[in-house]
């Protein structure tokens, strides 16, 4: 406790020097009001040293005996625990600050997510409850021990990935509490698949928010948050107050990317438990290679069948893919990512066939 908050706490104004005020104006000692409380002189005195606190019980003992309300004495008390805890919390802020490197403070800044003008101590206050945890350690086993390895979380070195990691992680969860979902279906959920497939060959500007209200629907929750510097991540899903949720990011820009990721997404939603969480390009995370392999056959398929590729035969001209992604109801994007996967082409070929994708507004 620093020099300003210590003599803060010695100034504070005890309930017990009003009751020391009030039985001198009475005339009465502390052995006087104990035996007319009927408490031990030992009470009385531990009471007046707030060393333990005004309850209800004793606040209508004082009523009777010194003829001031119940309500008075229970406020004194109420108002000094409180100043004098956050006296001892400012104290406990501080010791916070070198938990606040990890966190990327400036993006949260810049994003109007805190205040950019707060610092020490009550920039710890806000970050915390940005992450709507009481401390470190609880933001520690709510966003660092469920989403990473044991090793990751044991190098100092990965300290500001985690700390962007969990932020990108709670960004989500932030877009969630804004929408009240409909309950989960199945059997919906499939059909809306079925109508973004239309939309990857539409490529309608506007269809992120169209894909996002088609999810609704379903009672699937698609979210976008911004990409976040040190923290690698393109996509994640799982499972929030019953409803699956699927988080994207923009930082792969164009239509193949995206779409890839969302049925990717989808399928771990589809196939794998409500329990189960999945970070996509995050290395810290522990990945389960058969469900990952899973997750990318079933947005294979759904984006393009091999079919396409094979009709190509072995042509891979702006003209020819165009023709093939409109016969198979899809986009040419789609097909020239396919193809970089697949080393057909360089990773450098025909990207101008693929269009960029905007989730967020200028």
């Amino acid at each position: 406790m620093n020099a300003n908050q210590k003599a803060e706490k010695e100034l504070l104004s005890l309930p017990g020097d009003t009751i020391l005020e009030t039985i001198e104006y009475l005339k009465l000692s502390q052995t006087d009001l104990a035996s007319r409380m009927g408490l031990t002189p030992e009470k009385v005195s531990d009471i007046i040293k707030a060393k333990e606190p005004i309850s209800v019980k004793t606040a209508f003992l004082l009523e009777r005996v010194l003829n001031i309300d119940a309500s008075f004495w229970l406020n004194l008390e109420k108002s000094y625990r409180e100043k004098l805890y956050r006296i001892e919390q400012y104290q406990y802020l501080d010791d916070c600050l070198l938990w606040l490197k990890q966190i990327p403070v400036n993006f949260l800044k810049k994003n109007n997510y805190i205040n950019a003008a707060l610092k020490g101590n009550e920039l710890v206050q806000q970050v915390l409850q940005f992450f709507r945890v009481a401390s470190p350690k609880q933001w520690q086993e709510i966003y660092v021990h469920k989403y990473a390895n044991a090793n990751y979380k044991k190098s100092t070195v990965h300290n500001s990935t985690l700390g962007s990691m969990a932020t990108w992680i709670r960004l989500g969860e932030i877009e969630v509490e804004k929408n009240k979902a409909t309950k989960y279906d199945k059997a919906t959920f499939l059909q809306v698949l079925e109508e973004a497939k239309n939309l990857v060959a539409k490529n309608d500007k506007n269809f992120p928010q169209t894909l996002k209200a088609l999810c609704a629907k379903a009672g699937v929750q698609l979210v976008y948050t911004p990409k976040i510097p040190k923290a690698p991540v393109s996509g994640a899903t799982r499972w929030i107050g019953g409803n699956p949720v699927i988080q994207l990011t923009d930082r792969h820009t164009t239509n193949d990317h995206f779409w890839f990721s969302f049925f990717h997404e989808a399928g771990h939603i589809l196939k794998h438990g409500k329990t189960e969480i999945f970070i996509e390009d995050f290395e810290g995370f522990n990945y389960d290679a058969a469900k990952e392999n899973e997750a990318n056959a079933f947005a294979q398929k759904m984006l393009l069948s091999p079919q396409a590729i094979d009709e190509l035969n072995g042509i891979y001209t702006d003209v020819k893919i165009k023709a093939i992604a409109k016969k198979h109801n899809t986009h040419a994007a789609i097909i020239v990512g396919r193809l970089q996967h697949s080393q057909a082409i360089t990773y450098a070929q025909l990207n101008y066939l693929k269009e960029k994708v905007i989730l967020f507004a200028n």
